[in-house]
């Protein structure tokens, strides 16, 4: 699914006629004005398209969002804790510059050495974890005041300083 981005995952369903409560990560108020399709990940690797009939803006996490053929409660409850995707090129229109996960495909860069291009963000109370694959492992970067060096939005490069011996437990 590289062409299709994790945006955040259906918590609760609203109303009687099927609307649903979507836990986004876009840092703003987000109506996915423009955006037509989510794509809703039913088991483990399977993604449905379900078109947006309507989208409303709770807050900077949440959206309230009513998606053809889903129209009662009970319908809308089955989708409860489901993963939500978009298009890569849906995802670059709504999601905010600051927005941690905005940085998802920029090339993560360790004292001047290329690392790997970051291919998931995970946000945590303190930090954010950036997930690469270095030498075909998987590694859980930590994100914060001490660790990043600066971010070049033009070239798409987040510059860290990471202890030393941090890249060794995936190499090692």
């Amino acid at each position: 699914m590289s062409e299709y981005i994790h945006i955040g995952k259906l918590v609760a369903s609203f109303g009687l006629k099927g609307e649903l409560i979507l836990k986004h990560e876009f840092g703003r108020k987000t109506p996915f004005k423009g955006i037509e399709v989510l794509f809703v990940e039913e088991l483990k690797g399977d993604y449905l398209p379900y078109f947006i009939e309507s989208a409303k803006a709770s807050n900077h996490e949440e959206t309230t969002v009513k998606l053809e053929g889903v129209n009662t409660k009970e319908s809308a409850a089955r989708l409860v804790s489901r993963n939500v995707w978009i298009t890569d090129i849906d995802f670059r229109s709504l999601v905010g510059k600051s927005a941690p996960i905005a940085l998802l495909g920029y090339t993560l860069i360790n004292q001047g050495d290329v690392l790997a291009p970051i291919e998931e963000v995970i946000s945590q109370p303190h930090q954010i974890l950036l997930r690469i694959t270095l030498k075909g492992k998987e590694a859980l970067i930590p994100l914060h005041e001490a660790s990043l060096d600066k971010i070049d939005h033009v070239k798409k490069q987040v510059h860290v300083i990471l202890p030393d011996g941090l890249l060794e437990i995936y190499t090692g």
